[in-house]
């Protein structure tokens, strides 16, 4: 049931939705033809009493019934890459063909009746699914893989995401999923930033945006020539997240009015549904599907007022001291290593009210804890911006009890407190670049602000905001774009990328009386322990693999499982809310490449490869460890193993088989799919221009008055979840902007 008080974009379905997809009635039968072969209607799962409705609905239950094929047609032409669309539809409109549909199916799709060549949707499910099954294991034409790949994923994730008027989801009973209720009447209807806030989504005109502009303290004027409203302030900052929120804290702080634009929503935490698909939808870029090019990576990130800080899983892990150290020395940036930034470090932990504290850890943590117990593994517990009783399992959906002090609870509310204003609905377009008149600067471009659109139809003014400063704080996805889009040049902008790569491994433990692990997948605060894998070189204290537990809602259990068969998926989804989820983060050495919006390219190194390998049999002997009756990885095989009465031996011979693989596009026939949700590095600090797109203070060498303040400043990948030394790096840059305003 979902939560009475949530926003009304929070809730998901409300009536009859009218799909824009454009796909013909052709494609939409060969695609939920394909969707019935993924999720199909089966005969029951286990032996059944007469009585057990609920686990026949979810046996006979088929990804091919309305609405679920026009969900999968839709996600795919606004979420997917254009050449995945094209691929797609191209092979949709094949199978809707008895010639196409032999060119893809061979033998298979013969019949002993008139035609004898069926088209896709026309020949038996059995015999579909022996076609599915090929191609997710074609070694040569694998951009054809790729494609069922794509639909599966969007399947599964639309199949078990997909919610009615009530908030419910036919599916979730069957495998014992229960979305956290919190009761609305403990909870006030304070919204934070009210005072500050502008939301373009909600006003119906031009004239009444100038207005609330005006009132909130604004220098407004408008040029009807261009259609543009033009806006003064000292400082405008894009972005509203890790690095966004402290520069407008700082800089308000500091007496000077401030502008913040955020493309995203502003939801307070009474807002919040604690539902998978309308949050993901809502609360994160591409809502929550967003692919590198070769779409080897899902990449998560947050697309809403607070960014990442609203939708992370609350870990707060200061920057190692290795990495400091290395920051410092190696790449000549004396930040890292003084009292400036370790002060930063405490006054960031203070301000977002970072605890060690842990009283009640969920079911996963708890296996994580026991399995590292078992084998005599350090296991630290995690420190996070919560409170030590935070029992939370949905906070990657927004905290739904407000104990999460994301930048929109926090560094957000003191800048509003001190005038600031925040439009929401506003996406920066570029940076505003002229010649430096300054003869005094080494820069010969200069910024005085930036042009932005509202994403309101209703709205059809450009703004442009004129300030001493900007700041960009997109992220490291999307500030790198904006910059180039502006005219910049610097070789670093766009590349040096890292993302934290990371796989998953899970071990099933049933439910019983005598079981010792109480509880859930989805209860419990979601990260409240890391194990960090020793390296090599005992001495060296340069971990470079990290263990820790995932936020893993049934839809994105879905979209990320393996897929073998109809039948041994819906096993799986069973066997759901019991089975224990590890991730391992690398710290990778790989970079990246991201030069224009939602094009992201990325491939490990082959040190990572080993790194990786490392860690994901290092999870798996702690899952076995802690008693799991299965363990497996999500390689597209199914990889698995049962730990009942296995020897040393046998556990070892199948962890020698656990490889990190390629992506759905390599030659191998077996594949993975990584995720990321840590992405930084690709506008790095610099001691020199060469050696990164913005020096130690954050600014454009290239545009005086041009700040970046977000993770694509880090100099390499951290190794751990970021949160802290992006806010403190940030927090380091913003005060030495409000040094630069006073020389202005």
């Amino acid at each position: 049931m979902v939560r009475r008080g949530c926003h009304p974009l929070l809730k998901g379905e409300r009536g009859e939705r009218k799909y824009k997809h454009g796909f013909s009635g052709y494609e939409m039968e060969s695609l939920a033809s394909i969707c019935e072969v993924v999720v199909p209607p089966l005969p029951p799962l286990k032996d059944e009493d007469d009585d057990d409705e609920v686990t026949k609905s979810f046996s006979n239950i088929s990804a091919s019934q309305h609405p679920y094929p026009h969900e999968v047609a839709e996600k795919l032409v606004t979420r997917g890459l254009i050449e995945a669309v094209i691929l797609i539809r191209v092979i949709l409109w094949l199978l809707a063909t008895r010639l196409g549909t032999m060119l893809l199916c061979g033998s298979l799709c013969f019949s002993g009746k008139w035609p004898f060549i069926n088209n896709f949707s026309n020949m038996p499910l059995e015999k579909r699914e022996k076609v599915v099954q090929k191609w997710l294991k074609h070694r040569f034409l694998t951009p054809i893989r790729l494609a069922f790949a794509y639909i599966k994923v969007l399947c599964c994730y639309c199949f078990f995401s997909w919610v009615d008027e009530n908030g419910d989801n036919p599916t979730w009973k069957a495998i014992g999923y229960e979305v956290a209720i919190v009761d609305d009447e403990k909870q006030n209807n304070n919204r934070p930033l009210q005072k500050g806030i502008i939301e373009t989504m909600q006003e119906q005109s031009d004239s009444t945006l100038a207005q609330f502009l005006a009132k909130k303290g604004l220098n407004v004027t408008m040029d009807t020539k261009t259609n543009t409203l033009k806006v003064k302030c000292d400082a405008v900052v894009v972005g509203s997240g890790c690095g966004g929120g402290v520069a407008a804290s700082v800089l308000s702080g500091a007496g000077h009015k401030v502008v913040v634009l955020e493309k995203g929503n502003y939801f307070a935490t009474q807002d919040y549904s604690s539902l998978e698909g309308p949050s993901m939808d809502q609360l994160y870029e591409t809502g929550g599907i967003l692919a590198s090019v070769d779409s080897r990576i899902l990449i998560l990130a947050g697309s809403t007022v607070g960014g990442g800080s609203a939708i992370n899983w609350s870990a707060c892990i200061k920057t190692p001291h290795n990495v400091l150290k290395e920051w410092s020395e190696e790449h000549k940036l004396p930040l890292f290593s003084s009292f400036e930034y370790q002060s930063a470090m405490e006054t960031v932990c203070k301000r977002i009210h970072v605890t060690k504290d842990c009283t009640q850890e969920g079911f996963q943590n708890q296996v994580l804890r026991k399995g590292c117990h078992n084998l005599g593994l350090k296991v630290d517990y995690v420190p996070r911006n919560s409170s030590g009783n935070h029992y939370c399992g949905s906070c990657g959906y927004g905290c739904p009890k407000g104990e999460k002090k994301g930048t929109q609870e926090t560094w957000l509310v003191d800048a509003v407190e001190n005038g600031a204003v925040i439009i929401t609905g506003c996406k920066a377009e570029k940076f505003l670049i002229e010649t430096n008149g300054n003869g005094r600067s080494s820069r010969k471009k200069k910024c005085v602000g930036v042009l932005a659109k509202s994403l309101s139809s209703g709205i059809t003014i450009k703004l442009q905001i004129e300030a001493k400063v900007t700041v960009s704080s997109g992220g490291a996805l999307l500030t790198p774009p904006l910059m180039i889009s502006s005219g910049l040049r610097n070789k670093n902008i766009g590349r040096n990328l890292h993302l934290h790569p990371v796989l998953m491994t899970w071990g099933y433990f049933p439910d019983s009386d005598n079981s010792e692990f109480k509880g859930k997948v989805f209860e419990g605060g979601i990260i409240t322990s890391v194990h960090k894998v020793p390296p090599r070189d005992s001495e060296s204290d340069n971990t470079r693999v990290i263990i820790e537990t995932p936020l893993i809602g049934p839809a994105s259990l879905a979209a990320m499982c393996p897929w073998e068969s109809g039948r041994d998926f819906k096993v799986r989804m069973v066997m759901y809310p019991r089975t224990s989820h590890l991730i391992t983060i690398i710290r990778d050495t790989a970079c990246g490449v991201v030069t224009s919006e939602g094009r992201i390219s990325y491939k490990l190194s082959e040190m990572d490869k080993e790194n990786m390998r490392i860690g994901l049999q290092q999870a798996l002997r702690i899952l076995v460890a802690a008693g799991a009756e299965e363990v497996g990885t999500h390689r597209s095989d199914g990889q698995r193993l049962k730990c009942t009465e296995i020897n040393d031996r046998e556990l070892e011979e199948f962890l020698d088989s656990v490889l990190p693989a390629e992506g759905a596009l390599s030659s191998g026939e077996k594949w993975n799919i990584y995720c990321s949700a840590h992405q930084m590095g690709s506008c790095r600090m610099g001691a020199s221009e060469k050696a990164g797109g913005v020096d130690e203070n954050g600014q454009s060498w290239e545009a005086e008055g041009l700040f970046v303040c977000d993770a694509s400043l880090l100099p390499t990948a951290v190794g751990v979840n970021p949160m802290i030394t992006i806010q403190s790096t940030a927090y380091c840059v913003s005060n030495r902007i409000v040094y630069y305003l006073k020389n202005v």
